[in-house]
């Protein structure tokens, strides 16, 4: 047996000395041959797989379901009377809180309450003040802190059983419970801060819709708000249906006196659309304005006014003369704005500057030019037939070839496309 032994330690000897002597063992030789490998080509960045396979299971399950309240309800419902010790839960509360907008829940309390009714109760609860200083179980209150992040975003007060569910879970001491502390102080101060509240369900209504954010651009109480056109369906003859969309303008006393004043000689200028947003809404309006040389609106001086003996003088006594507290800004000279208006197609355009010539006569005896930032539209006014527009417009491309300028001598409609700093089409219409 000693024997044995003595020659099982030889072997393993001479197994040794064999390494140390550079002998290579071919049982490494392939560990070696992967380990140059991967310094060789080191791992690269993962890419971006199916969103469909990389759904975890709660998700997926969010995913299946029909998009409202009642099945957003019933999926957490179901989670809670699987298993009594809610394995998962933070999982389940992460997916909860990325398919809230998709159900259209990401404002109702009540939902938000049943989130925080997922977590298991008395379970979190510190038992020492060791436990309370080093943030236990700090996966979940960093979870429950998502879910008061979220309703704070969404303008969503938490109320008395919101406070029951975190104390229930966590206790008193902890970080969710000072979050809705802090809630409950910053929120009631500053719910009715801002002096202009956007009305719910405004949305829905494009009229209505169109009537407040007029009136917050226009900024002018004595404007006056016209509907040209209401959205409506048409069933023609043939069977199909055309859909007709909203028009909606504002224009205000100054602005009509300010076009009274426009200098024939010069176009006026439909532009836009310039975006409007209102909350998660998006809108567009378009303007009726001029270049700032075309009005001209003489202004009565006083004949007492002097520059050697002003009227008003201001002077700052605190400041000396060389403290100079001014901004160096750039003034840009604008052109008078006319109107406003809402449009749910830019082929309505020129239906508005038709309903503007009857409370503003000027818009028939000045040229019109339509310079939209979009793509290429197709705005043109009704004629008698095909050969006489087309005649008409190589007779303008003609005289803006020659130099003989834009005043047009006939009477009829005339159009002329121009670019400029490629933005967008423009359109040249006399009414």
């Amino acid at each position: 047996m000693r024997t044995l032994r003595w020659l099982v330690s030889a072997q393993r000897f001479c197994a040794a000395g064999r390494w140390m002597m550079g002998e290579p063992c071919k049982a490494q030789a392939p560990l070696v041959r992967m380990a140059h490998k991967a310094a060789a080509n080191p791992p690269s960045f993962p890419r971006p797989t199916d969103p469909h396979s990389a759904m975890t299971p709660f998700e997926a399950e969010f995913a299946k379901q029909q998009k409202d309240k009642a099945s957003f309800v019933q999926v957490l419902e179901v989670f809670c009377r699987a298993d009594v010790r809610r394995r998962g839960h933070v999982e389940m509360i992460e997916a909860a809180l990325k398919f809230m907008p998709y159900f259209g829940v990401e404002k109702d309390l009540e939902v938000y309450n049943k989130i925080l009714d997922v977590f298991p109760k008395e379970v979190f609860i510190p038992k020492n003040f060791i436990q309370v200083l080093f943030l236990h179980y700090p996966r979940q209150q960093e979870c429950a802190i998502k879910v008061l992040d979220q309703m704070e975003t969404n303008g969503i007060t938490p109320n008395k059983h919101t406070k029951y569910l975190l104390m229930q879970t966590f206790g008193k001491l902890n970080h969710p419970i000072k979050k809705y502390q802090r809630m409950m102080y910053w929120f009631p101060r500053f719910k009715h801060v801002n002096p202009y509240p956007v009305p719910e369900g405004i949305e829905a209504d494009p009229i209505t819709l169109s009537k407040y954010c007029l009136q917050r651009v226009a900024d002018d109480k004595d404007a006056a708000i016209t509907v040209y056109q209401l959205p409506s369906t048409e069933q023609c003859d043939d069977g199909t249906i055309k859909e007709h969309t909203h028009l909606v303008g504002i224009q205000s006393p100054d602005q009509v006196s300010l076009l009274a004043h426009h200098d024939t000689s010069f176009p006026v200028l439909v532009e836009g659309p310039f975006p409007l947003w209102l909350k998660k809404t998006c809108v567009h309006y378009y303007v009726l304005r001029a270049e700032p040389s075309a009005c001209k609106v003489e202004t009565e001086v006083d004949p007492e006014r002097s520059l050697y003996y002003p009227i008003k003088l201001d002077m700052d006594l605190d400041r000396d003369l060389i403290d100079d507290y001014s901004f160096e800004t750039e003034e840009v000279e604008e052109g008078p704005v006319y109107a406003m208006c809402m449009a749910g197609d830019e082929k309505l355009l020129i239906r508005w500057i038709q309903e503007l010539q009857k409370t503003n006569p000027v818009l028939g005896e000045v040229p019109v030019l339509f310079r939209l930032s979009s793509a290429a539209q197709q705005l043109s006014l009704a004629t008698k037939d095909n050969h006489s527009r087309q005649t008409e417009e190589d007779e303008i491309a003609e005289r803006d070839e020659t130099g003989q300028g834009d005043k047009e001598n006939g009477q009829g409609n005339e159009t002329g496309q121009e670019d400029k700093n490629g933005q967008g089409d423009r359109l040249r219409v006399k009414l």
